[in-house]
């Protein structure tokens, strides 16, 4: 992994990528979004390059995924113009995961704390980062962004211990199947193998956030996904696109 490639570089806020998802929805253009976008964030922050990073971030989740996968992209932004506002996280953290390699990483080693019932700190994180990926000029800052950006979207929370973090102990849930179908399909995609059994797929630990209840019917009758019996007895799971 380069510097370049981790790219996450900035705190970003839940409501700028409702605004952000907002524009893009309805077929706003880089540039007109870019404008609009500069105009909320300078109510927040202080300083262009700030603003200009965090609109990267903003439309490379929002924008650019659509290239990534047009499918899924087309999925998310159906369920945004139509879905609770309440259900959004769901959205944005599955689109976060296709854009950003980096942060699917953290949340993979964030949720393999929560699986232990552990409470970790930005060292312990950073050094599993390092240990899996090697030491980058950029990973501990942006790391400092991502755990900013975690906090405040409700999926991780700071313990009574100073710079202790923990995975919030809220799980978000949803009643829409077909919600929770996006989003495994969106870790599915951004997982380096390009299929793995059922039973890995719903232990994602960078799912951890998410309460997941769909059995293996739901992927067998959903046209995203193809779910194949190996003679081992594993179901498999890929996508079609």
């Amino acid at each position: 992994m380069t510097d370049k490639a981790i790219g996450f570089n900035r705190h970003v806020f839940l409501a700028w990528l409702d605004e952000a998802a907002a524009l893009c929805c309805a077929g706003t253009n880089s540039a007109e979004a870019r404008a609009h976008l500069e105009a909320i964030l300078a109510v927040d922050t202080q300083g262009a390059e700030t603003r200009r990073k965090a609109i990267d971030i903003l439309l490379n989740i929002w924008l650019h995924t659509r290239q990534i996968n047009t499918s899924l992209w087309q999925d998310a932004a159906e369920k945004f113009k139509n879905g609770p506002a309440s259900e959004r996280i769901w959205l944005h953290y599955g689109l976060t995961l296709a854009a950003y390699p980096f942060v699917r990483e953290c949340l993979r080693i964030i949720g393999q704390f929560e699986r232990a019932g552990s409470t970790f700190t930005k060292v312990m994180l950073r050094d599993r980062l390092i240990a899996q990926r090697g030491q980058l000029g950029s990973l501990e800052r942006s790391l400092r962004y991502v755990l900013a950006s975690l906090r405040q979207w409700g999926v991780v929370a700071e313990t009574e211990q100073q710079h202790v973090y923990q995975a919030s102990p809220h799980a978000f849930s949803t009643d829409q199947a077909d919600l929770e179908l996006w989003l495994m399909a969106c870790a599915l995609h951004a997982h380096p193998a390009e299929e793995i059994s059922f039973a890995d797929l719903l232990r994602l630990p960078e799912l951890f956030p998410f309460r997941i209840t769909v059995g293996i019917d739901a992927l067998r009758t959903d046209a995203r996904f193809r779910v194949q019996r190996q003679g081992s007895g594993w179901e498999m799971v890929r996508l079609t696109y």
